[in-house]
């Protein structure tokens, strides 16, 4: 029987629906919780706890680190790592630590790349590990495409023990903040090799090639927005070619708001955009899928969250890709946390690839 250590860090995630782009650091957290975020991961972390179907002695951590999951899931569970009030990345650390000493075979974990980076400190190259996604930023390698991935995973581990070499990555979100992304590797982790079920490492499209794909792409779709119509903008490099087309201003890393080809909001959280569509019903949401991984919902634009989208409706999404970035990312993917809207958006969409030009890519 798999011997597994699941810990969660209970505010994976908070400040992407508000904002936030991370919640790294104390201050942050604050700010997080004064804007009225809610806690993700424990949700995502009952949620991979449900998909796994064969026997496993779990090890994890006191209340909400693990203990509590457990409890609701009605699982039973180890607790080997205790902690008081609130969590920290030191907590995460010990737990990993505890986990070793109980001679585990994986350890998971519930959270997003800083999560990742602290895990990797203790686990090193002794014991792989496996991340179910609750952050905002998740560039790394280690990571399922979605929590109900982590029941395949550990079946297909439980079969072959094969293992890759994973890239660990993390963004500075000072600097994401500030619309700069400055991604650092901190490590190569162990991770089951299971490619279908865990995303690929981020990839970056810069070439002078693709640019121009991406402003042919940004003109044409500028050139179609109705009057009167509401477009949710998200982050990117790609999307931010549309406001670029229409001579406004884009957070590059945030959602905007866009009406009669001028900006009316600016970097928008869930509550913003809840409410811009509750007065303005008509609307289209504009978004790019992540080079190589393929997700446009649930990676870095938490903003748009399943109410967002079932308020817009699958009809009226706009997935924009140029062809460079295609050609290494055949499938697209979204893990909103909702798994009966990821069950409407599957199957085909038309993904605009350049000017009066489209291509029918599955949605996995």
């Amino acid at each position: 029987m798999l011997r597994v250590g699941f810990v969660v860090n209970p505010v994976a995630g908070m400040g992407g629906a508000v904002g936030l782009k991370g919640t790294d650091g104390e201050g942050v957290l604050k700010e997080a919780v004064s804007r009225g975020a809610k806690r993700q991961a424990h949700g995502r972390a009952l949620s991979a706890l449900s998909s796994v179907h064969i026997p496993v002695t779990f090890l994890t951590c006191s209340g909400e680190m693990g203990e509590e999951v457990f409890r609701e899931a009605s699982l039973g569970c180890e607790v080997v790592c205790h902690s008081q009030g609130t969590t920290s990345a030191h907590d995460t650390r010990a737990g990993v630590r505890e986990f070793l000493k109980g001679g585990v075979d994986l350890v998971v974990f519930v959270g997003g790349d800083g999560t990742a980076r602290d895990v990797l400190s203790e686990a090193a190259d002794r014991v792989p590990i496996v991340g179910v996604p609750s952050g905002v930023k998740m560039h790394s390698a280690v990571f399922v495409n979605t929590p109900r991935d982590l029941g395949d995973i550990l079946r297909a581990f439980e079969r072959s023990k094969n293992l890759k070499e994973a890239e660990v990555l993390d963004i500075d979100e000072d600097s994401f903040r500030e619309g700069v992304v400055s991604a650092r590797l901190y490590g190569v982790a162990l991770t089951p090799d299971a490619s279908e079920h865990m995303q690929a490492g981020k990839q970056s499209y810069s070439s002078g090639t693709a640019s121009e794909e991406a402003d042919e792409i940004g003109l044409y779709i500028s050139e179609t927005m109705q009057p009167g119509v509401t477009y949710v903008v998200g982050p990117g490099s790609t999307t931010a070619r549309v406001a670029k087309a229409l001579g406004q201003p884009k957070t590059l890393l945030g959602v905007d708001v866009y009406r009669d080809r001028v900006r009316v909001l600016e970097d928008a959280t869930e509550t913003d955009l809840v409410r811009e569509l509750k007065e303005h019903g008509d609307a289209r949401i504009i978004v790019s899928p992540i080079g190589a991984q393929g997700f446009f919902f649930g990676r870095g634009n938490q903003q748009i969250s399943p109410k967002v989208v079932r308020a817009v409706a699958r009809g009226n999404i706009i997935v924009m890709a140029t062809p460079s970035k295609l050609a290494s990312t055949p499938v697209l993917r979204v893990d909103t946390g909702d798994q009966g809207l990821d069950g409407e958006l599957r199957g085909d969409m038309r993904v605009v690839t350049g000017y009066k030009r489209r291509r029918l890519v599955k949605v996995a």
